[in-house]
């Protein structure tokens, strides 16, 4: 019981430093450290982090690595959101060929398919967190005009009063098909087909020697993808 109790001491005692020795300017609102600078390219960055290991094998295959590595803003997917989007894939080749035994992977997926799919993740210039508001502002993404369909990106605050932070701000991604559902006055109303598709960022305004990345939640579904993944 002594050493138990000692233990717990001395955990409650480090973190208490922690806490004491972190200002609130040291970290951002989401969770991204404050100096957000990274003396790589934008490739190099997602090369060095395994949580984006499948991230550069899509890039690599979409043949994408120099724009990447161009002046744009770019919302990068973890591992977390490829892998169910490959599965997808592999099933709905499984369906089509009535076979579920075959080896199936990014490399298998046809490159002009990732490669347009990838770029609605990209957006020339710098959009960083000074520039992101409440309010939002819509953007066409590096695929080019896409008919009804316009990226959205914005804050989400969400409040916590049991925090040192009076509130949280969330940079958010959204697709947005026909208008914003932000500005629709009955959500019930709005088709489904027509709803917009958001995801949160995780870390937010990363800025490497070529561009900003900003990593969407791990949640989030590679392309917004919602294909069934199958057996």
């Amino acid at each position: 019981m002594k050493n138990n109790i000692i233990i717990v001491l001395a955990a409650f005692l480090v973190s208490a430093m922690a806490i004491s020795g972190c200002k609130k300017n040291d970290y951002k609102n989401d969770g991204g450290k404050s100096n957000p600078y990274v003396n790589m390219t934008t490739y190099d960055y997602l090369k060095s982090n395994p949580q984006f290991d499948s991230l550069v094998k899509v890039i690599d295959r979409a043949g994408l690595k120099d724009v990447v590595n161009s002046n744009i803003t770019f919302f990068a997917t973890t591992n977390y959101s490829i892998v169910p989007y490959v599965a997808a894939k592999k099933n709905q080749v499984a369906i089509q060929t009535g076979n579920e035994n075959f080896n199936f992977g990014i490399k298998d997926i046809p490159a002009q398919e990732l490669s347009d799919s990838l770029k609605t993740y990209m957006f020339q210039g710098v959009i960083s967190r000074d520039q992101i508001t409440l309010d939002g502002k819509l953007y066409t993404s590096l695929l080019g005009p896409i008919p009804n369909v316009q990226y959205l990106i914005k804050f989400r605050r969400s409040f916590d009063y049991n925090s040192y932070l009076d509130h949280v701000d969330y940079v958010t991604y959204t697709k947005v098909r026909g208008t914003r559902d932000d500005q629709e006055p009955d959500l019930n109303a709005i088709p489904n087909n027509l709803k917009d598709l958001s995801a949160d960022v995780q870390t937010s305004g990363i800025v490497t020697k070529t561009g900003v990345v900003h990593v969407l939640t791990g949640f989030h579904r590679l392309f917004f993808n919602a294909q069934p993944l199958g057996n």
